[in-house]
């Protein structure tokens, strides 16, 4: 999947917020901000953030009702203009960097993303918080995470976990000042069509394994067989990760290479201003980030991530006392 120059033009839903509707927005957040109290994944907030999101302006509503109806061709939604508070500190640069506080931008994306679903995250990541900051860190350059520059290969979210998210939420906080660290998408919808019959059905079986990263290696499970695309032949979803998951034969490795060419060719590319949220279908398609070249010195690209579940019920047995986080 690597080495990608050009892109295609974007098609993927927008909305853009007008200025009346980014106040609306900017007064709801400061109400919730004012009287909701912290900290950030305390389940007090969280039913706050809950009971807020639904006077978001109906236009913002009704774009992420319609996304979680239907993801339409690229599977992402982009909203524009945000507010994303009056002041934005230095970019952190610290490993596993989060927010526990309540921050204007930390509970913009909270709101939205409980509009899609119930908002998770996971234990063994980031010391389990909510709302996570993606920001370059120094010594991790080349690591395929979060936390590096170099290109970061497509892939599903938490895709070898059995309760990855539904969608991933990420809001720019801060541009990234050189232009070039783009957030890629690539459609399972856009790219089944370039796919072999043949390839289609090695893609359908469990001939392929994927690894848990590093952060999640104390999980002490040994990963299981599973296919790339599952559900409706003629409208599948994608679990894949181009950094960890293994073909486990050669037509399966043939299988796989002719899925990251399809989806190489179908890949869109978004520089993120401050204020556009980007949600990707988690079950639809695959993201990545071109390579950068951070500066260290507070002005880098910082992009809050948050996670949402539709099925929250299924995954009880992994969430203590009824709480937001999984083991």
């Amino acid at each position: 999947m690597a080495g990608t120059e050009t892109y295609p033009p974007l098609h993927e839903t927008m909305l853009r917020l007008d200025d009346l509707q980014r106040s609306q927005v900017a007064v709801l957040t400061n109400r919730l901000l004012e009287t909701a109290g912290e900290p950030l994944d305390s389940a007090e907030w969280l039913d706050a953030a809950r009971a807020a999101s639904a006077h978001l302006p109906v236009e913002l509503r009704t774009a992420l009702r319609s996304f979680r109806h239907d993801a339409g061709p690229d599977a992402v939604l982009l909203i524009r203009n945000l507010p994303a508070g009056p002041a934005v500190p230095p970019t952190p640069a610290e490993a596993d960097s989060v927010e526990r506080t309540p921050t204007t931008s930390a509970a913009v994306i909270t709101m939205a993303m409980l509009q899609l679903g119930e908002v998770i995250a996971f234990r063994n990541e980031k010391r389990g918080a909510l709302v996570q900051n993606v920001v370059p860190v120094p010594g991790r350059e080349r690591q395929q995470s979060n936390a590096g520059s170099v290109q970061l290969e497509m892939h599903s979210e938490n895709a070898f976990h059995p309760h990855r998210p539904d969608y991933v939420g990420l809001l720019s906080v801060r541009e990234d000042p050189t232009g070039v660290a783009r957030l890629c998408t690539s459609s399972i919808r856009r790219a089944l069509p370039l796919l072999s019959e043949g390839t289609r059905r090695v893609l359908s079986e469990p001939r392929f394994l994927t690894e848990p990263p590093p952060s999640f290696g104390a999980q002490g499970t040994a990963p299981l067989a599973h296919a790339l695309l599952t559900g409706a032949a003629d409208d599948p979803d994608l679990l894949v990760d181009f950094a960890a998951t293994h073909p486990l034969d050669d037509q399966a490795a043939a299988a796989m290479a002719e899925l990251g060419d399809a989806l190489t060719r179908t890949t869109l590319a978004l520089s993120l201003r401050v204020g556009d949220l980007a949600v990707v279908d988690n079950r639809l398609a695959v993201h990545g980030r071109t390579p950068f070249t951070p500066r260290y010195d507070g002005s880098d690209r910082w992009l809050h991530r948050v996670y949402a579940s539709l099925d929250y019920r299924r995954s009880r047995a992994e969430r203590e006392n009824g709480g937001a986080v999984l083991r």
